[in-house]
């Protein structure tokens, strides 16, 4: 318990440390000390980004991100680190607008608008944003101010300039009506005696953090926006007089901090027109008669494709449409990234589930097959790969695909397919109904299948779904499958490839010095062996022009390690190593026999098939999924 009050202690004690109270002249002495303290909203939000830290990324010093991005400079934010990935794109633009927004650019006075399909991320960089300020340090506001105002406004116009001067900071923005009826009646205008504080922001209190949900057209209230008159005081007050109003709407409580709109343009346009003065002139209207009230604030709204369509299409809009700063939030479409979302997922819910190595990878292909646009140069497998920054060659030429043409021709896309939501679904329901708490790629496609099935989508598109899981990702498994279970089988089968290299490299040897063989068991000399040679040299496509070249390379290189003190094993030439376990896996056939349950093993395929087993739990299997995939593999692979 003593570590626990101790921190609760601490916390409590820089807490005081940052709460403030005074009057004007005290905040302004502070000021002088720190011009920070009067940032507006938009300035704010980009130093709680860029003070976690920048990571700049020139992608010529990393080829597969150059394949990727071509020749440019990524900036990954430490912000958005551990939350949001493969949109590093979509978040530099964010940042962008923020920090062209600090700069009291036209950004400034702009709504920041996120567009794109379901479950792409734009609720979660919301969230993201809004977080970032109940975290951040609290703030100097009027006291008792329903705006949580900036004390600068205290300042009279006519001195503004010479306050300006002194202080080096820009005043920007005027007392709410509340604040100037206070100033008058209980300060007798002696604005430097005004009390000043420190607040801080609160999602659920809404403090600093206005939210707007899609409301009724049918009972679309602005009040929800800038706040009411309140009833219950007009009898005591007359109808303009401040202290009637409520300040309570969306725009007043989200001064100095956010204002997000929740699928904005379900609502009726006229319910948004508060938008345009809130951006373009900084103020809101006032509730009842009062005047119109300055308002510092970022908005945020966000929507789905259709729904900008729909309300870009109206000509009308046009005064909200040119206050838009637009960036689209797409799908992931790299492999390795969509992979990290779903760990991400997973490792933050209550399962406990044992996940066998791969599964997440065929669920990651399949939601991005989806969001690809087909194209007449590659197959979709072969685009997924190029996206994922792999090195691919088109087939039957030497020219790389390029990834730019690519993307030149597919320009809607990754902002339609399978959503991250459906893909976590299906993994949580195989989770949920696995029996030895444990997955695997071939219990995740089965429940993919069963999910897709059971979508409300068009026949061509279920169609090309299901194409996707039964064929293309199966077949692509089987690959990865065979290599998985071909890297345990060769681990088993160690001497054989040793002894195959040292035969491979005594021939080659003798090859290339023109001298002969010596049979350890007869004594007798006899040439290399040419056909041995070339069974291991065709493995990896060394014709018969190439392969003298082949084995000079090879004995040259030996003869380099050799010299220096280094070890001589199978694995010391990667092109023979390559060729060594492609020739043992000619034999695998065998293994898929061992492997059969129905097959009685003899004592040395017991041993063989222990060290296999031993081998794939050290690649994380668990024995449950090692004896589930080694079964589907004696099945589905290497048959005759």
């Amino acid at each position: 318990m003593t570590q626990l009050e101790d921190l609760i202690n601490k916390d409590r004690q820089e807490r005081k440390k940052e709460m403030f109270e005074g009057t004007l002249l005290d905040y302004l002495a502070l000021l002088q000390a720190d011009k920070s303290l009067c940032m507006l909203a938009h300035q704010r939000m980009h130093e709680l980004i860029v003070n976690r830290g920048v990571e700049v990324v020139n992608t010529e010093d990393h080829p597969r991100l150059r394949r990727i991005y071509g020749h440019t400079v990524l900036k990954k934010y430490n912000f958005f680190k551990d939350e949001f990935f493969g949109i590093d794109k979509t978040l530099m633009k964010i940042v962008s607008y923020f920090h062209a927004a600090a700069m009291r650019g036209e950004e400034a006075r702009q709504v920041l608008y996120l567009v794109g399909p379901v479950g792409a991320g734009k609720s979660s960089i919301m969230e993201a944003l809004k977080k970032a300020l109940e975290i951040s340090p609290p703030i100097y506001a009027l006291k008792g101010c329903p705006m949580r105002e900036e004390p600068l406004h205290l300042i009279p116009k006519h001195l503004r300039a010479e306050f300006e001067e002194l202080l080096q900071v820009q005043i920007e923005g005027d007392l709410c009506p509340v604040c100037r009826y206070r100033l008058k009646e209980e300060y007798n205008n002696e604005y430097e005696h005004f009390p000043v504080e420190t607040v801080d922001f609160s999602i659920r209190s809404r403090k600093g953090v206005g939210v707007v949900p899609p409301v009724d057209p049918n009972n679309q209230d602005t009040s929800v926006l800038i706040g009411s008159v309140d009833i219950s005081k007009i009898d005591l007050y007359s109808e303009d007089d401040p202290r009637v109003l409520s300040l309570n709407g969306a725009f007043n409580v989200g001064n100095r901090g956010i204002v997000e709109f929740i699928e904005v343009f379900k609502n009726e346009v006229e319910y948004l027109h508060t938008m345009i003065t809130a951006t373009q002139e900084k103020s809101v209207p006032a509730p009842g008669k009062g005047s119109m009230i300055y308002f510092d604030g970022i908005i945020l709204a966000h929507s789905n494709e259709a729904e900008w369509n729909k309300f870009k299409a109206d000509h009308t809009n046009e005064a909200i449409l040119d206050r838009i700063v637009k960036i689209e939030v797409p799908y992931c479409l790299e492999l390795n990234e969509e992979i990290k979302i779903y760990n991400k997922i997973i490792n933050k819910s209550q399962f406990k589930t044992h996940i066998a190595p791969h599964t997440i990878q065929v669920a990651s292909m399949f939601a991005i097959l989806t969001r690809l646009t087909p194209s007449p140069k590659v197959d979709p497998l072969t685009k997924l790969k190029i996206y994922n920054g792999e090195e691919i060659v088109e087939k039957g030429a030497t020219k790389k695909v390029d990834i730019l043409e690519l993307r030149e021709e597919a320009q809607r896309e990754g902002m339609s397919g399978i959503s991250t939501r459906f893909i976590m679904k299906a993994l949580d329901s195989a989770m949920t109904e696995s029996e030895h708490g444990c997955i695997n790629p071939i219990s995740v496609l089965e429940t993919l299948v069963k999910s897709v099935k059971e979508l409300t989508i068009g026949d061509a598109d279920k169609k090309r779904y299901l194409n996707f899981l039964q064929d293309t990702i199966k077949k692509e498994y089987h690959n990865i499958l065979e290599k998985e279970v071909t890297k345990a089988f060769i681990h088993g089968y160690r001497e054989q490839a040793e002894e195959l290299f040292n035969n491979y490299l005594d021939h080659a040897e003798a090859y290339v010095n023109k001298t002969k063989i010596k049979d350890s068991n007869t004594g007798e000399e006899l040439e290399p062996d040419e056909s041995f040679m070339r069974s291991i040299e065709e493995q990896i496509n060394i014709t018969q022009s190439a392969a003298g070249g082949f084995r000079q390379d090879i004995t040259s290189y030996m003869f380099f390690v050799m010299r220096g003190g280094g070890k001589i094993d199978y694995e010391s030439y990667e092109p023979l190593k390559e060729a060594i376990e492609k020739k043992l896996t000619t034999s695998v056939k065998e293994l898929s026999r061992v492997i059969t349950r129905s097959k009685v093993r003899d004592k040395e395929q017991n041993v063989k098939y222990g060290a296999m087993v031993e081998e794939m739990k050290k690649n994380g299997y668990c024995e449950h999924c090692c004896n589930v995939i080694l079964k589907y593999a004696a099945n589905n692979l290497w048959k005759d």
